[in-house]
């Protein structure tokens, strides 16, 4: 371990203590450590429950029966759990919760805090550039601080929080951000950058050209921070702001007893949106623009989407699945995300629930099968990181199909139909798209050019055929299921594959990867007869060949 102190390093002094353990010490506390154990890093990464992701639609999430309708569909949005990331835990410390998240090139910078009295938090930086292998990289506890929301720019986290300020060495207020240097996925603590701010706790950050707006809750303010130096250059006072957003020469901040408030490059109110929701005490809530509009988590009551004017365009409702048993206190929304026509809301106990922006409103499509309060959401590209509390962060892959694969594979129709396809001998389909299956079984010939996945086994019959454009991803990892192929048939694979459990080979089989970019990660074994082939190049990520 190294230990530094918070705000305070002119009169430390180092001591020895190990091979691997350097600490350094003030004359009043030490209250930062940075995690040197490549192991202990390896080991919060979790693969325990990775692999295919259900989601519950709003039948399910209504509890509506479905006893009498029809063969249930194949869905859309083929989702894998890749894997999560535990909680940094320290021994006499109170347990950590996933806070924020953001999502910057090949790193995900994580923010901790606690929701028991007292103040403790963490950062983590996770490398996510292979998604089969996210690696935490780095890892910093504050053991005097809450962290809240955290930024990445140019070689720098900014995180924002609370600090003890009575017994800090350097704190004036409770409310702090922190500018830390970064090289290579690693936290350097040798000339970590503060500000301070009135207010209970510091609850959100933006970084705008050369400045950092930090946004403090209960009697708290929206100040202005000089990106460089993290001088104090404005500020303004506001009874209890939880989030900040910018849209060009537009700031907007939520104050949780009025509404929205729109401000100008000098902080001079320019409009209102007012909101009777309840944003609750201490709690997370955020705000973004989509566009014109303004987004806004409102709790119980869902998400609101406002225009520039600032009337209320829609309410999005929170879903919930009746089996989970949730207390109607923890249904909120926490925070959305948005990433092309996908919007995504973190509603704390009833889970992470996904609708499409058609262009007038959001249609649901439904919760996400993840075992977790959401706290926060971000989305980047192909895939979704969500903090999800005392269970850490989740990460998610959207399994988008290419555009290229779908464009080579343009003569095959898009696929509509039952979740269980089933390719009976004799019969020869070949489809495009991407869809969530409950089973895959093939006795004739089959063509899968997108992004699909299979909660259960995947039967390949003797001398069927069944060739894959794209992405497969079968079972989960604590719900293991297979890939048989039968004698004498072909798996012909041009892509990725991803099986929790196991694939099995029998007598005369076949399975051929096509070019040379093709990707296999089998977390089970593979079972091969002597008599099967193997055949073409790949990468087995877990090296089960």
């Amino acid at each position: 371990m190294k230990k530094v102190s918070l705000l305070f390093l002119a009169t430390a002094f180092a001591v020895s203590c190990s091979d691997e353990t350097t600490v350094y010490q003030d004359k009043l506390q030490d209250d930062i450590v940075l995690e040197d154990s490549e192991a202990k890093l390896l080991s919060s990464v979790n693969y325990d429950k990775a692999g295919v992701l259900d989601i519950f639609d709003e039948n399910n999430a209504s509890g509506k029966s479905s006893k009498n309708s029809a063969e249930e569909q194949a869905g859309d949005y083929p989702l894998t759990l890749i894997a999560q990331i535990n909680p940094p835990t320290r021994s006499g410390y109170a347990p950590l919760t996933a806070s924020h998240v953001d999502v910057v090139g090949d790193y995900a910078y994580v923010a901790y805090n606690t929701v028991e009295d007292g103040y403790a938090g963490a950062i983590d930086i996770i490398n996510v550039s292979n998604p089969n292998r996210p690696r935490v990289t780095s890892r910093l506890f504050y053991l005097n601080a809450d962290v809240n929301s955290i930024k990445y720019e140019n070689g720098y986290v900014y995180a924002v929080g609370g600090v003890d300020s009575e017994t800090s060495v350097r704190a004036t207020s409770n409310s702090f951000v922190a500018k830390i240097p970064v090289s290579g996925g690693r936290l350097d603590i040798s000339s970590i950058a503060y500000g301070f701010q009135e207010g209970y706790n510091a609850t959100d950050i933006v970084i705008s050209d050369n400045k950092v707006l930090v946004t403090s809750g209960r009697n708290g303010y929206l100040v202005s921070y000089n990106k460089s130096t993290v001088a104090l250059e404005n500020e303004v006072s506001f009874d209890d702001l939880r989030s900040v957003a910018v849209n060009g020469d537009k700031i907007a901040v939520l104050d949780a007893s009025s509404g929205v408030k729109l401000l100008n490059q000098n902080f001079d109110v320019t409009g209102a949106i007012a909101i009777d929701s309840d944003f609750g005490v201490n709690t997370k809530r955020t705000l973004d623009f989509v566009g014109d509009n303004i987004i806004v988590s409102e709790g119980s009551k869902g998400a609101g989407v406002y225009d520039a004017s600032g009337a209320l365009l829609e309410y999005i409702p929170i879903f919930t699945n009746p089996n989970t048993g949730v207390a109607d206190q923890d249904v909120v929304t926490n925070a959305v995300a948005t990433n092309d026509n996908v919007i995504l809301m973190a509603n704390g106990g009833a889970g992470l629930c996904l609708s499409e922006d058609n262009g007038n409103n959001a249609d649901l499509v439904g919760i996400i099968e993840l075992e977790s309060s959401i706290n926060y959401v971000a989305s980047k590209g192909d895939y979704i990181f969500a903090a999800a509390g005392s269970n850490g962060l989740q990460i998610i892959k959207l399994n988008r199909p290419d555009e290229n694969l779908a464009a080579q594979c343009a003569t095959s129709p898009a696929y509509s139909g039952s979740a269980r396809l089933i390719v009976n001998e004799g019969e020869t389909f070949a489809y495009r798209g991407s869809k969530r299956f409950n089973t895959i079984k093939v006795n004739g010939g089959l063509l899968l050019c997108g992004s699909w996945t299979s909660r259960n086994s995947v039967d390949i019959y003797t001398n069927a055929l069944f060739e894959m454009n794209g992405t497969l991803v079968v079972g989960r990892n604590h719900k293991r299921r297979k890939i048989t192929v039968g004698q004498g048939a072909t798996f012909r694979v041009e892509g990725n594959l991803t099986i929790y459990g196991d694939l099995v080979l029998e007598d005369g089989a076949t399975i051929d990867f096509v070019g040379n970019s093709s990707v296999v990660n089998i977390f089970g074994r593979v079972v091969k007869s002597a008599s099967a082939v193997v055949e073409g190049d790949f990468e087995d990520v877990q090296n089960k060949f």
